[in-house]
């Protein structure tokens, strides 16, 4: 019977590991099979855009695997039961199981609901499609009406593209950005300047140093007392990861990330192998790299690399991961480019204006573009490009 390789999650470092699994072994004695709980690609660095309305080009899994040999099946996974090789799948039909040789963890992460108290059942979210729609669809409309504020809450890159893209293209809507420290705190001195001189431009409020105590239906609670009132609020403020890995019994940190190893594989499980915002990896300064699409492309790329040298018997090259850039849109006009050093803290060297909001454009291009086409067989660079949002 032939090797089963079982990629869970189809985003894109998920994708991208199971199309390149497929591309580099025999497909008569290796089967590759993508499980995703959407059937179509979701382009998650851009959901930004699509909280503002903005029309975004859709792809299906199964259209962007047409050819390669994987099998997409669509599925909500619910359980995962590593003594037996199998996973547990929610369908629209019913609940079905599949078993699996080799795993690929890939489930990425959601915003973070239950540290602060109402972000729940009182905040938007940018890390899935449901909210990004919702708030476009519903909450837009009412603000635009209502003038009411919108309260983006979260200081880093993701908050700050947020906040910018909100208010330019709604100038009518009033855009306050909050956040818990200084305003991009990954930026240099001059880079937060140019962030700051742009979010006054387009009329956004800034607060800094303001942690939020809860979320209710009116507004914000800051840990000092103050009522921030708003109509809507999107939250950004941190990211958690699936329960999934920490219930099989898999070994994680305090976050419920998985531990690996330089391959990607699991430090409790030779079967298994974890990428994207789903596992904890250190750099070669022994700090934890941060979640990013930037970082889950190249943990796709090793892991599906020994898993393929694994089942082939090839020799697998060591990698390690070290930065450039990070980037970040400020609307469709400008951007930021802000060098870092390897360990991603930031250089003096930056730039900014079109030139920088077109090479973030033409880097979400190729992110998508390597997990839907560019599947190998090419070897991770010892410098991957940029840190995206």
């Amino acid at each position: 019977m032939a090797h089963h390789v079982l990629v869970i999650g189809g985003g894109y470092a998920g994708l991208l590991a199971a199309k390149r699994v497929a591309r580099q072994v025999r497909l008569d004695e290796v089967r590759v099979t993508l499980v995703n709980d959407h059937e179509n690609f979701v382009e998650r660095v851009r959901l930004h855009q699509m909280a503002t309305g903005q029309k975004l080009s859709t792809r299906t899994l199964a259209g962007s695997v047409r050819g390669s040999g994987v099998r997409v099946v669509v599925g909500e996974v619910v359980a995962l039961d590593r003594r037996a090789g199998q996973v547990i799948l929610r369908t629209e039909e019913r609940s079905r199981v599949i078993g699996y040789d080799t795993l690929v963890y890939a489930l990425g992460s959601g915003a973070d609901t239950e540290t602060v108290p109402g972000v729940a059942d009182h905040a938007y979210s940018l890390a899935d499609v449901e909210h990004a729609r919702a708030f476009a669809s519903k909450a837009l409309g009412e603000l635009a009406v209502s003038g009411r504020r919108v309260c983006v809450v979260g200081g880093g890159l993701t908050g700050i593209e947020t906040a910018a893209e909100l208010a330019e293209f709604y100038p009518d809507l009033r855009v306050c950005l909050v956040s818990g420290e200084v305003l991009g705190p990954g930026l240099s001195k001059g880079g937060r300047a140019h962030v700051r001189r742009v979010m006054s431009s387009l009329d956004v409020e800034v607060m800094e140093y303001a942690k939020v105590k809860e979320v209710t239906a009116d507004g914000l609670v800051l840990v000092d007392g103050t009522c921030v009132e708003a109509g809507a609020v999107i939250w950004n403020a941190g990211f958690s990861v699936p329960t999934l890995a920490r219930e099989s019994g898999l070994e994680v940190d305090g976050d419920g990330r998985a531990l690996v190893d330089d391959t990607q594989r699991s430090v409790s499980d030779a079967n298994v192998y974890v990428i994207g915002d789903a596992a904890r990896v250190l750099g070669s300064d022994g700090r934890e790299l941060r979640m990013a699409c930037a970082t889950g492309i190249p943990m796709a790329v090793i892991a599906a690399d020994a898993i393929a040298a694994r089942l082939t018997g090839r020799t697998l090259r060591n990698h390690r991961f070290q930065y450039i850039a990070q980037i970040v849109s400020l609307g469709r006009g400008d951007g930021l480019c802000q060098f870092v050093r390897p360990d991603d803290t930031p250089r003096r060297v930056f730039f900014t204006g079109r030139p920088a909001a077109r090479m973030k454009e033409l880097l979400v291009r190729l992110a998508t573009l390597r997990s839907l086409y560019l599947t190998g067989p090419f070897p991770v660079r010892r410098r991957h490009l940029v840190r995206m949002p």
